[in-house]
């Protein structure tokens, strides 16, 4: 009895184990590896271009739309509830690739632009006219940049009384004539009366003088005549140094004055917001520095298609600082239209060859010779022993009857400590150099000009196109290395026609460059000694033994040939 229940449990157990060991079989024979659905995708598209392909081959077509094409694409239709696995292939190829840029494996991302208002509705028609009201706008031209006019009310001008004078016979209005007469000028310089006429009859003009001849007002006079009234940013002027740029721009400012002219400045070492302001009020002519004006271009701030006037100041110095790649790449977006002025103390081989590629039949304008001083320049040499040089200077300031002087001195840090020096004996003195603050710099310069300070101490930064009036002495506390410093830096002073007096501390390890100094001027310059100066006893002071025991100066290839 009990040998007969248990087969029929096992009869009723058996069964039902059997199955599951079946299912079991069977779902690991059916089991299907992991695939992300982007890659299903991909291989549905690509069994559908290889299926239209053959089709063509044959001849055949796949079923078209009804008439509706977009972007060239003819659509097939495909009815509600149909999975034939050729509609599933056309209507899954009109998707994104998911490898390309917007696609990829997600559930959304797999869709492009075109699909996302029609989610959810794989079993519709992909007629155009399904989704036509879907269809992406086509992309409209950026409108042409048109630089702004001026946000603020026209400037009320006043009447300027009739003139004649030697700057109103050359061609200048009653308003800017007037304005020159206000600043005391009377006579033009030889520059200007010669380069004046040659830039209102629209002539692009290659101009070289002596440091000190009136360059600035020999191109700023004629374009405030040629731009007449304020519209758009017709003008830019580049100068290679922040000083020189505000002086320009204050010269601009100064002759403009009677007229509806607005300039501004562009420089670095101060923020970008109030430049940017000034740009988007509107004004007419636009003074820079190469290095902020392209941070404003690559921002969008400014943009040079309307320049009617390009002029590029003390072009000599921008080679020596390395700004001719940046100067180039700003003329290029200029139109080629334009007028370009070049003025420059030197005129260089690599100059004359951007002059070339630049100005188109330029007239040049020389006055003088580029390589001498002024003749109101009186100049001399004082030899000392290098231990003397601080001494020979107390003594120097002490004997001199002085209005103004400029010291220039060869480093930064000989600049502080020389202005250290002159502070202990009581003199007010103003400190010039490239470590200082633009803020510095900029009171140290308005304070000498104004009389605050009596003595600036500078570097070769304030050597160049600083027209600063009254300015009665020069001193070289150190010899500089290229012998065109030192004509740039005793031109400083004897400047408008006044006379002025420069001395230069030489010692045994600057004989050298004393020579190069005399060879490039073509001129012998004087030696001195202060009668009574308790002097050091050195070969300097013997002309004979110095010149015999003087082995010849090698040219470094890092510095141009002379």
């Amino acid at each position: 009895m009990f040998k007969k229940i248990m087969s029929k449990l096992r009869k009723a157990i058996a069964p039902s184990s059997d199955k599951s060991a079946a299912k079991k079989s069977a779902d690991k024979t059916n089991l299907k590896p992991h695939r992300h659905p982007a890659l299903d995708r991909a291989q549905r598209a690509r069994k559908a271009g290889a299926h239209e392909k053959r089709n063509r081959a044959g001849g055949t077509r796949p079923p078209q739309g009804q008439h509706g094409q977009e972007g060239g694409v003819t659509s097939p239709v495909v009815k509600s509830g149909d999975k034939s696995p050729h509609s599933i292939n056309q209507r899954d190829s009109h998707r994104s690739h998911p490898l390309q840029r917007g696609g990829g494996g997600g559930r959304d991302r797999g869709r492009g632009r075109g699909d996302r208002g029609n989610r959810g509705n794989r079993g519709r028609s992909q007629n155009p006219r399904h989704f036509a009201d879907t269809a992406r706008p086509s992309r409209e031209r950026a409108p042409v940049y048109e630089p702004p006019l001026r946000s603020g009310p026209p400037k009320q001008l006043a009447a300027v009384p009739p003139q004649d004078t030697p700057f109103s016979r050359l061609g200048l209005n009653d308003h800017i004539a007037h304005a020159v007469a206000e600043k005391g000028y009377i006579e033009p310089t030889p520059i200007q009366a010669q380069a004046i006429p040659l830039i209102l009859a629209g002539r692009d003009v290659t101009g070289s003088a002596q440091t000190g001849t009136g360059k600035t007002a020999a191109f700023a006079l004629p374009i405030l005549q040629r731009l007449a009234a304020h519209g758009r940013l017709r003008c830019l002027v580049l100068e290679p140094t922040r000083e020189l740029a505000l002086q320009v721009e204050e010269a601009f400012k100064e002759y403009g004055k009677h007229t509806d002219l607005d300039t501004t400045i562009i420089y670095g070492g101060v923020g970008y917001e109030r430049q940017r302001a000034d740009l988007r009020r509107g004004v007419d002519i636009v003074v820079a520095t190469p290095g902020r004006l392209l941070d404003h271009m690559e921002q969008g701030d400014v943009r040079l298609d309307s320049i009617e006037i390009l002029v590029l100041d003390e072009v000599d110095r921008m080679l020596d600082m390395g700004f001719l790649p940046d100067v180039k790449r700003i003329v290029q977006k200029c139109p080629a239209t334009r007028q370009t002025l070049f003025f420059t103390a030197t005129l260089p081989p690599e100059i004359a060859q951007l002059a070339s590629w630049a100005l188109r039949d330029p007239v040049e304008v020389k006055v003088g010779s580029r390589r001498s001083p002024a003749d109101t320049i009186s100049h001399a040499f004082y030899p000392v022993v290098a231990s003397q040089k601080g001494d020979l200077l107390d003594e120097l300031l002490k004997r001199t009857e002085f209005h103004s002087i400029i010291i220039f001195t060869r480093t930064k840090f000989g600049a502080d400590r020389v202005a250290r020096r002159l502070e202990r004996l009581g003199l007010k003195t103003g400190v010039l150099h490239s470590d200082r603050s633009q803020y510095e710099r900029t009171e140290a310069l308005a304070g000498f000009k104004e009389g605050k300070y009596e003595i600036l101490v500078a570097t070769n930064i304030a050597a160049r196109g600083l027209d600063i009036a009254d300015v009665s002495h020069v001193i070289n506390y150190d010899v500089p290395e290229n012998p065109e410093d030192y004509v740039h830096r005793i031109g400083r002073t004897g400047r408008a026609q006044k006379t002025g007096e420069a001395f230069t501390l030489v010692t045994e390890e600057d004989v050298r460059d004393a020579r190069s100094i005399e060879r490039f001027i073509n001129a012998t310059v004087e030696r001195k000694k202060l009668d009574g100066f308790n002097y050091i006893y050195s070969a300097l002071f013997d002309e004979a033994v110095q010149a015999a025991a003087l082995p010849p100066k090698t040219t470094s290839v890092l510095r141009r040939g002379r």
